[in-house]
């Protein structure tokens, strides 16, 4: 199975609805890894303020944190190769790399709200 890692710079969360303003790069790739993750594809998001580990283990993202520091986040690997620097994955690329039809990466998370009409 292909397995996809994506290194985000530090942020205080991976959807980009907080803050200011909405991130709209930020929200498609969540809804995308959202997608990927219920057709169980191995994709991983880690946070360079919460997984900081997982930088420094993973050689190749270490050596290109050293040599173009900041702006090279985010990086996508797949299979431990380096596909993608300083810019997020398209829908149709990772469609490409995990052989999906780019549609179903559109998939928005359900918010389950529960109501008491008892009260």
């Amino acid at each position: 199975m292909k397995k996809v890692e994506i290194f985000d710079p530090a942020m205080c969360c991976s959807t980009g609805v907080c803050g200011p303003s909405v991130d709209p790069d930020l929200t498609r790739v969540a809804s995308a890894v959202y997608s990927l993750g219920k057709k169980n594809f191995d994709v991983t998001r880690y946070n360079l303020a919460n997984d900081p580990g997982a930088f420094t283990d993973k050689k190749e993202v270490n050596q290109l944190l050293h040599e173009k520091g900041a702006d090279a986040l985010p990086i996508t690997l797949l299979n431990n190769e380096v596909v993608k620097i300083g810019s997020y994955p398209t829908n149709d690329e990772l469609a490409e790399w995990l052989d999906v039809d780019p549609g179903e990466l559109q998939q928005k998370p359900l918010v389950v709200v529960p109501i008491d009409l008892n009260k």
